[in-house]
């Protein structure tokens, strides 16, 4: 395997730098100031970006769970889409947003010497996506690279089971975690919350744990403190890599 590391600043939010085999991808840009977005559920963003949509260099491509939440994609997050060498989503983001590629599950799209691969994510419990819509999630791979797997918003451990089933080992997972919660299924996450983050973990194997989308918005149910108490109780320390924003981290 290279002995390049696979790089991730962590901007803010669900959205970081991943340096991987050459290329630089962005996942779900936010960078606007800290606001409320109101709507049919308000959204409250309590923090700003660590870097700007400025700051953050050419990117080859954006990878981008889902279009239509603003804490996924805010006004300066999609102003920024058309800088992008390749912007990667849902085909249904792709009906809605012009300059984004659709990727149904299990589709793959080259990005330089990178296969991206475009895998299920669940926004919610089973049926979600007749509210929250469809997202997904993606996995990188290139010869002689570790596998990268970026959750995107998926709540769903037997997803997550599914797709280390068919990919096979997974040596990087970024899991979107904090326990998203509007109140629209209960108590029903609309994310990984820490007991689910744990349960992912064990189905990725040793894979290294990353998380992202877990601080900066008011409907995050948990901290991220209490994911690292989790996997610290359940014996997963070791694999848990908490990135500091602004901070590259060497995976």
């Amino acid at each position: 395997m290279t002995e390049n590391p696979v790089t991730l600043t962590l901007i803010g939010g669900p959205t970081a730098i991943i340096e991987y085999a050459g290329v630089r991808l962005l996942t779900d840009p936010t960078f606007d100031a800290p606001r409320s977005y109101e709507g049919g559920i308000a959204l409250h963003k309590l923090s700003g970006p660590a870097l700007g949509a400025d700051q953050v260099g050419e990117i080859d491509a954006v990878l981008l769970s889902h279009d239509q939440h603003p804490d996924n994609l805010d006004e300066a997050g999609r102003a920024f889409l058309p800088r992008a060498g390749a912007v990667l989503s849902t085909p249904e983001a792709a009906a809605r947003v012009e300059g984004v590629t659709g990727l149904a599950p299990w589709q793959t799209h080259g990005v330089g010497g990178v296969a991206v691969t475009a895998v299920p994510a669940l926004h919610g419990p089973e049926g979600a996506e007749e509210l929250s819509g469809t997202v997904t999630g993606f996995v990188l791979s290139a010869p002689g690279e570790p596998v990268v797997y970026v959750s995107g918003d998926n709540a769903s451990v037997e997803v997550v089971t599914a797709i280390a089933e068919r990919i096979g080992r997974i040596h990087i997972a970024v899991l979107f975690a904090g326990a998203a919660n509007v109140g629209r299924f209960g108590d029903a996450d609309l994310t990984l919350n820490a007991r689910t983050a744990v349960a992912a973990a064990r189905e990725l194997g040793d894979a290294v744990i990353v998380p992202v989308h877990a601080e900066g918005w008011h409907h995050f149910s948990e901290t991220r403190e209490r994911l690292v108490r989790e996997f610290g109780y359940a014996g997963l320390a070791d694999r848990l890599r908490v990135p500091e924003a602004g901070i590259p981290l060497a995976l």
